[in-house]
């Protein structure tokens, strides 16, 4: 995959239209691969005003509901 494929389909098809509907609460969780760090990836996302969550490369994490109940408390 590149990052122009993961933009327009990936992004542009899912991730934009998912974000439109959960509003200002959405948060987008990648896997940080290759692909998914482009600038056209980052331009996208921006421009769309959608967040990202902080997630390191190659994480031995996982499991993104860990972080969840963090932000919950």
């Amino acid at each position: 995959m590149t990052g122009h494929i993961y933009r327009d389909v990936i992004l542009e098809q899912h991730v934009r239209l998912f974000g439109g509907t959960m509003g200002a609460e959405f948060l987008f969780i990648d896997a940080n691969a290759r692909p998914h760090c482009p600038n056209i990836a980052d331009e996208c996302l921006q421009s769309e005003d959608i967040t990202r969550m902080d997630w390191p490369a190659h994480s031995p994490d996982l499991n993104p509901i860990e972080h969840v109940w963090d932000m919950l408390g």
